[in-house]
């Protein structure tokens, strides 16, 4: 059985020498498959003594962190979804100053600090705004992980340059680090750090959590601080795998179907007839015995059931579905009852491949082709909304039904931030979609982004409009940068076809080798699609080395080869 990520954790406040406690802290260990997907956050924030009701920010801050970031999209990756929340964390509070009777004066408002740090997998990720502090512990030293956001004017007066809560938007300090197991870690406010050493903690930590909290506290009591006090006190006592068990829980653990027939019941299910096969799958079409529902059914290959990467990845498709709720996206439904075996469920669409319609309709008109395009696009926007990277966009994997609706289906290779950070192995996989509409980036064995898919997307609108690939198969064989600069890009032009001229302009950008010069949003490449984007409209002719790089190098070539052989025969003297 797959390890877990276990934490033991010890916490103590006070209000030391003040009246109010100002402070506030919190921890949260939720279980799986949250545990898996979204870690073990802790946080604690010191609200700011000038202000009555800065006990509350705190208490907002850190409550509102750990109710609200186990909320965020699973798929979302630890930053993306702590910053999110921090981020409305700090206009609530901004707006709450500003209907109250100090609407102008920061120092009176709803402001604390705040240290949040969210162990996720075989990492931690912390997040700090203002001057408390994390430290990490090495033997009978602190290592400080993080700066104070505090501005000395003098050596008597200073302020917080940064705070949760002082402005409408906030600069959030992020750093992720590997854990080990054995690890120690503590989190303090200034009235603990500033009067308790090294090697108290040290010592302390070497006792029970909880115990060891109220002893440092006690401590910088003792010690003469006179702010409220709290310390938190993690310590790493067990890692875990980093499989892809721990997202998909026991689903990993059924065992593999009998291949299915018609009439024949399964799990539940009529199975009615197949609608696919292929050495990746098979699929049927199928009912639902107890809601009368028709959906497909898909179940493993025979050939890859002994591939544990294939059948992971043939997992994480339902689990892809069921977090996408797009009318062009595949959706699966809910589950009525737990399955017996590995297979997934999806909804049936009647209908066609992008594949077929393109045979079907070999020279479609640019309208038509506008929007399909703009249907993929918004069905991709709703994977890129979520972190995630379809990766394999391709004609086979866009259907079309009767109605005209177009649905991405297939989800095998899409790459997950959060899965990912969950289970890091899940990112080894290399090239996984179709080489003649993975985008370059790929072949050199960089991560994928949105910029892929936008690639996949130009791939496919250029093989619409001219009934081939905008590369050919050249790129899909360069496999270095050099390479791939040799690649030329056949013009999207057709004396067959009244295509607009500026249209090759928004198909070379879209599918342009380096993704830094390509379109950036979806949007942007639906818009420039049907808008004439004066960048194209009387553009500057390219230099050869980007209209043709193989007859640039050619040309080149040639020009050296002369000048050699003019030196061999008229030598220069000297």
């Amino acid at each position: 059985m797959a390890r877990e990520l276990k934490l033991s954790i010890g916490q103590y406040s006070d209000r030391g020498r003040k009246e109010v406690n100002q402070d506030f802290h919190g921890a949260m260990i939720p279980t799986q498959p949250l545990l898996g997907l979204k870690g073990i956050a802790v946080g604690l924030a010191d609200g700011i003594s000038s202000s009555a009701v800065s006990h509350s920010a705190s208490e907002s801050a850190v409550g509102g962190f750990l109710a609200d970031y186990y909320c965020t999209p699973e798929s979302w990756s630890v930053k993306t979804s702590a910053q999110r929340v921090i981020d409305a964390t700090n206009s609530w509070l901004h707006a709450q100053t500003r209907r109250g009777q100090h609407a102008y004066d920061q120092d009176k408002g709803y402001v604390c600090t705040l240290d949040v740090m969210v162990f996720k997998s075989r990492a931690t990720h912390i997040f700090h705004i203002g001057d408390s502090r994390v430290y990490r512990l090495s033997g009978h030293s602190l290592e400080q992980l993080t700066d104070d956001h505090r501005v000395f004017i003098s050596s008597a007066e200073s302020y917080l340059g940064r705070a949760l809560g002082v402005n409408p938007q906030v600069e959030i300090d992020y750093r992720m680090l590997p854990l080990e197991t054995g690890d120690v870690f503590v989190l303090a406010t200034d009235g603990v750090y500033e009067h308790v050493s090294a090697s108290f903690i040290a010592g302390a930590v070497a006792r029970d959590l909880d115990t060891g909290a109220k002893a440092i506290v006690e401590e910088a009591y003792n010690q003469g601080s006179p702010d409220n006090l709290t310390v938190q006190l993690v310590r790493i006592d067990e890692l875990p795998d980093g499989a892809v068990d721990e997202v998909l829980g026991h689903a990993s653990e059924l065992p593999l179907p009998p291949l299915l027939e018609p009439r024949m019941v399964f799990d539940g299910y009529e199975i009615v007839r197949q609608i696919h096969a292929s050495s990746r799958s098979h699929i049927y079409l199928a009912s639902d015995q107890d809601t009368g529902a028709v959906v497909a059914i898909k179940i493993p290959s025979i050939d890859l059931r002994g591939d544990p990467d294939y059948l992971r990845r043939f997992l994480m498709e339902e689990w892809v579905a069921r977090r996408i709720d797009n009318a062009h996206v595949l959706k699966s439904p809910s589950p009525s009852r737990d399955k017996k075996f590995i297979y997934t469920v999806t909804e049936f669409v009647e209908g066609q491949t992008l594949t077929q319609w393109m045979i079907d309709n070999p020279r479609p008109n640019l309208e038509s082709v506008r929007g399909i395009v703009e249907q993929i696009a918004t069905g991709l926007r709703a994977f890129h909304r979520l972190e995630m990277v379809h990766q394999d966009l391709r004609p086979e994997n866009v259907m079309i039904d009767r109605l005209g609706t177009v649905k991405i289906i297939d989800f095998g290779s899409t790459r997950i931030a959060g899965v990912i950070e969950a289970a890091p192995t899940t990112d080894r996989d290399g090239v996984l979609g179709t080489v003649q509409y993975t985008a370059p980036e790929y072949l050199l064995g960089e991560g994928g982004s949105p910029r892929a898919d936008i690639f996949s997307l130009g791939a496919i609108t250029y093989q619409m409009l001219m009934g081939k690939l905008p590369y050919g198969a050249h790129m899909g064989r360069a496999r270095t940068w050099t390479q791939q600069r040799k690649v030329a890009h056949v013009p999207a032009r057709d004396s067959n076809r009244t295509l607009p001229e500026w249209i090759d302009g928004v198909l070379r950008k879209a599918v342009h080798p380096d993704p830094g010069k390509r379109y950036g949003e979806l949007s942007e490449f639906t818009f420039d699609l049907r808008h004439p984007n004066p960048a194209f409209l009387n553009p500057v002719p390219l230099p050869l080395i980007e209209r043709n790089p193989l007859l640039f190098w050619q040309v080149l070539t040639a020009v050296l080869v002369c000048i050699i052989m003019l030196l061999l025969i008229y030598p220069i003297r000297h």
